[in-house]
């Protein structure tokens, strides 16, 4: 089915009743979030069976879409091979030693030699490998700014926008939702750090996952008759530290990750 070419198309969807549980205060609201991105359909608690199914995956962007993790991860590293990495430690401010360059991820020493391996106590896999490795070929070492902005704000990230959310945001805020913990948990394990609240959020977290490329979480607890919120920022200059995919990555990646530690290992929250 096709995708509603308006917010009125949108509007049209829904029972119109303003009940305020989609986190928006009418229905209007709600279908110009959706049409703009910013809100998936489905988030109407209220829509029917049969829309739901007519609509299913209509908030995943139709291009540009991030493509196989492996695939992109094996071709970023033949792009290192080729590269000086004593050149390129100096570039993004990492070390260089014994053929390795070495830059700390997640807090952890994560190095890479001239042929491509890596040499880390962090399992190597593509969230955590297509950022770094996209770092070491395109950053430009600039340091962050302090100022943040979300995902759609980024080069190219308006289109990937719904996806992102839908991964990233979206399952992070599940999270919270059932976890009320979860938030200084992640500052413990992750080596994170809790900050002043930021857009009026409730609780406010900033991660390091590679150097100069800052991550905050913001999360806004459920209140009179509103759901929680919840919205993934980075610095503003990530554009000169990652590309638009690796940058998709990277925040997805961190969400899998929360979600398999809380839910597989019970290592967040006290579960399990």
């Amino acid at each position: 089915m096709g995708k509603p070419k308006n917010a009125l198309e949108v509007f049209k969807l829904l029972d119109q009743s303003n009940c305020r549980q989609c986190g928006k205060k009418t229905c209007l609201a709600f279908a110009g979030a959706v049409f703009t991105g910013q809100k998936n359909l489905s988030d109407c608690p209220r829509l029917d069976e049969k829309t739901r199914h007519r609509f299913a995956g209509d908030d995943s962007p139709e291009t540009g879409q991030p493509q196989d993790g492996e695939r992109r991860m094996h071709e970023l590293i033949d792009a290192v091979t080729a590269l000086d990495l004593n050149a390129a430690a100096e570039r993004v401010g990492a070390r260089f030693s014994r053929n390795r360059l070495t830059l700390k991820m997640m807090g952890k020493d994560v190095s890479i030699d001239q042929n491509g391996q890596f040499f880390t106590d962090i399992h190597v896999n593509p969230w955590m490998a297509v950022p770094f490795l996209c770092h070491i070929l395109n950053g430009r070492g600039e340091a962050s700014s302090g100022k943040w902005v979300s995902f759609r704000e980024l080069t190219g990230g308006r289109e990937w926008y719904p996806l992102f959310r839908k991964r990233c945001e979206t399952a992070i805020k599940r999270l919270a939702d059932h976890h009320p913990g979860l938030f200084e948990d992640i500052v413990d394990i992750f080596n994170g750090r809790q900050v002043d609240e930021q857009f009026e959020s409730d609780i406010s977290v900033v991660l390091d996952p590679l150097p100069n490329v800052p991550v905050m979480m913001c999360y806004w607890f459920a209140e009179d008759g509103m759901a929680s919120s919840f919205n993934f920022f980075f610095d503003e200059t990530v554009n000169q530290n990652l590309d638009i995919e690796a940058a998709f990555t990277l925040g997805t990646g961190l969400a899998a990750m929360f979600e398999k530690l809380t839910v597989r290992h019970g290592i967040l929250s006290g579960t399990g």
